[in-house]
């Protein structure tokens, strides 16, 4: 099935190739679409902007791994960490974007990192420790204590305003109003791996390493908790539109298993999940097309898979033949980014003319 090439309206095919030294860590589209940064395991960080998509290194490969990426919400900063334990920012311009600052972090590889969504306030993971940098400032906000293990994910509610931490025995949420306030807890019997708010800001969901998802209702204290999966639930990711019972999809990925939750209007059902096989081995990031239920799916298979409605597979991409290891669609939706193993980035985009994907 994988080897088909089918032609349809509206496929996606192959745009642009470019290539870094080593494993692609992360691939990102600035919030206006017109660059994308990736970052590899050598420690290169690379833009690719204009039409011709020419690549520019902020950053040499010094053989130590760069693992977090991201802009800001305004696309002002574009903020790198990795194995060396240092957290660089630059700021972006229309010529060379201009080296800001480095956090400096002794002997800690800081490996989770998330921008405010309303906000540039950028929190990094030090350990059991995660600290916010506040850009406007130029200086740290605030360090938090996790206590029970290090941050094992990072990330904010969509207000901008409570900055969500993942880790041993469940995931704490601290308010930017109040920064020593106690945190809110959502306990986890085990240890939440990743976490994720709904764009509308009502739902939470915690990947866990018991194989199972916690997801609670905000203000509501009685989680829903889904079973039965193969490994630790690594992947997480909500769909931007919402079904007839007015929820988000949540997509879900454990080993090589895909899964989308769907919420039932029989609160007694709570979600229910249906399987989305074909992959062969472990899936290491999913995606919603933005404005759709369109799901992309990259996995170490060296596919991948986009689902028509999160239900059927429509197409397969391919060009990391040794897998894929990140992906990244563009903010409405035309492009797709993929990153590979062996250094590969490719861009897939939205064919107009229904010229199948060659």
């Amino acid at each position: 099935m994988f080897g088909l090439k089918t032609k349809r309206q509206g496929e996606f095919k192959q745009h642009w190739q470019g290539t870094l030294s080593d494993y692609v860590t992360a691939i990102v589209y600035s919030p206006d679409g017109k660059t994308i940064a990736a970052s590899s395991g050598a420690g290169e960080v690379v833009l690719c902007q204009g039409t011709g998509l020419a690549i520019t290194f902020l950053q040499q490969a010094d053989g130590r791994s760069v693992d977090c990426l991201a802009f800001s919400q305004d696309g002002q900063f574009l903020a790198a960490a990795g194995q060396n334990g240092q957290v660089n920012v630059w700021r972006m311009q229309p010529e060379i974007p201009k080296f800001v600052t480095t956090l400096e972090n002794t002997a800690v590889w800081v490996d989770r990192m998330a921008w405010s969504s309303t906000q540039n306030l950028l929190a990094f993971s030090l350990g059991k420790y995660v600290q916010v940098w506040d850009a406007a400032l130029g200086e740290i906000a605030t360090t938090l204590d996790f206590e029970t293990s290090s941050a094992l994910d990072i990330t904010w509610h969509p207000d901008g305003k409570r900055l969500t931490v993942g880790g041993y025995q469940g995931v704490k949420i601290w308010t930017v109003d109040d920064w020593d306030d106690d945190p809110y807890l959502l306990t986890i019997p085990s240890a939440s791996v990743t976490i994720a708010w709904s764009p509308d800001g009502k739902y939470i969901a915690s990947g866990n390493l018991d194989r199972t998802i916690t997801v609670l209702e905000w203000d509501n204290p009685h989680p829903w908790v889904m079973r039965g999966f193969p490994g630790k639930v690594h992947q997480l990711a909500w769909s931007d539109v919402f079904n007839k019972v007015g929820a988000p999809l949540l997509a879900s990925s454990s080993v090589e298993g895909l899964v989308v939750w769907e919420k039932q209007e029989n609160e007694a059902l709570g979600w229910e999940g249906r399987v989305l096989a074909g992959h062969e081995a472990t899936i290491q990031s999913i995606q919603f097309q933005p404005n759709s239920f369109l799901l992309a799916s990259a996995s170490a298979d060296g596919w991948v898979c986009l689902w028509q409605k999160a239900k059927r597979q429509t197409q397969v991409l391919n060009g990391a033949p040794d897998g894929f290891s990140c992906l990244s669609w563009h903010p409405q939706g035309q492009q797709l980014a993929a990153g590979g193993q062996n250094g590969e980035l490719l861009i897939w985009s939205k064919s107009v003319q229904g010229q199948g994907f060659g």
